[in-house]
């Protein structure tokens, strides 16, 4: 059962070492962990080292003991329990009476200095020990409130779901991402320096002396490119989170959505459901050095609309295929990304890889948008 959960565990990238395993193990044979409430808690403290990772856990904890039998894993984590219990001479009498169990729980709460959970001995909570609340002992003196909600439950409710870090974007991730990539110099007109001048005027003894600067101003144009229609239909409301968390971002010098089918293939369109378009040739001699080119699609069409010349579109290719139309784009500006809405599990196709040979591509994810403003951040 446990090898099922590791199993469970590398299906959902929950990055488990040996070391790690071993110790998730020793700590059951030694009694960490008794029922599924326990094993919940305690596995996920030793094997999950993120919170991001939390509902990764949570799903492969549901997908190993959804529909098993409490007393199934109970007598299973029992076996476990066993020999080690047996060697430490620990192990509770489950036939105690009632006078001896009340004349140990007094000499415990005599010897007993600080709140204690888990363990066979102390009155606390969890464990063997038959003193305290939550614990598993077969008999006992329960002190306080017990139960709670299975760790099935709990798993399935996946609480930690938000923490994801590999989740899609929402319009708040995306607006703060693109803001990391706002670059401000100053560059703009004159305008004094209240602080120089009042340290410049001090340090002269009195005798005014004025400090001038050059205001900020941005110098990061955005030009957003979005794959439309076919494919990437599935991940449209993405992609208008994007252009519209794009639109709102103030800061940039200039923002220039423009949209394409595909791959770009002789024209980029300022409006694709109105006709609205303009020749590549002629929107690339407008970017400069500091024009930053973000494309968003899942890269993934028939091999010939990339590879081959005009591929089916007629002269608006000038004779160029769609990959030849992309690597001129990125020699005009170097700084350019490649964001894909699909999993990286989905890459392994001819297109994707040709695409990616251009531009660093990255997944359309948290922690994908920030390794691709860092690299758009880079001097080029």
């Amino acid at each position: 059962m446990f090898d099922l959960l590791l199993l469970h565990l590398r299906a959902r990238e929950v990055k488990v070492g040996l070391g790690e395993w071993l110790q998730f193990l020793r700590g059951l044979r030694l009694g960490a962990a008794t029922d599924l409430d326990g094993l919940y808690r305690f596995g996920r403290a030793v094997l999950v080292h993120d919170e991001g990772r939390y509902d990764a856990w949570d799903q492969a904890f549901a997908d190993t003991f959804a529909g098993v039998p409490p007393a199934e894993v109970h007598d299973a984590l029992a076996r476990w329990l066993e020999q080690a219990l047996r060697a430490e001479g620990e192990r509770v009498d489950p036939g105690l009476s009632p006078e001896e169990l009340l004349r140990q729980f007094e000499e415990r709460l005599r010897e007993q200095k600080e709140r204690h959970d888990g363990g066979s001995k102390w009155v606390g909570t969890g464990g063997t020990s038959p003193f305290g609340s939550q614990g598993r002992a077969a008999t006992g003196v329960r002190v306080g409130e017990g139960g709670g909600r299975s760790a099935i439950r709990v798993a399935q409710d996946r609480a930690w779901k938000e923490y994801r870090a590999d989740r899609s974007l929402d319009h708040r991730d995306l607006a703060v991402a693109l803001r990391a990539l706002r670059s401000i110099a100053r560059e703009g007109r004159l305008e004094v320096d209240l602080d120089e001048t009042i340290d410049k005027t001090a340090n002269n003894g009195g005798e005014i002396d004025i400090a001038e600067r050059r205001g900020k101003r941005n110098r990061v144009h955005l030009v957003l490119m979005m794959d439309t229609g076919g494919s990437m239909e599935p991940h449209a409301r993405l992609v208008e989170e994007l252009f519209t968390a794009a639109t709102e971002t103030r800061g940039f010098k200039s923002f220039k959505p423009l949209f394409f089918h595909n791959v770009p293939y002789g024209y980029l369109y300022e409006s694709w459901h109105r006709g609205i378009r303009k020749p590549i040739e002629d929107v690339m001699r407008d970017w400069t050095p500091h024009h930053r080119l973000v494309f968003v699609g899942d890269a993934s069409m028939a091999p010939y609309e990339l590879f081959a010349a005009m591929g089916g579109y007629g002269a608006a290719g000038g004779g160029l295929s769609g990959l030849d139309w992309l690597r001129r784009m990125r020699a005009r500006c170097a700084a350019s990304v490649w964001l894909n809405p699909d999993p990286p599990a989905y890459w392994d196709h001819p297109t994707v890889r040709g695409i990616a040979n251009v531009f660093p591509m990255f997944p359309l994810t948290v922690p994908g948008l920030r390794d691709a403003v860092r690299v758009l951040r880079k001097p080029v």
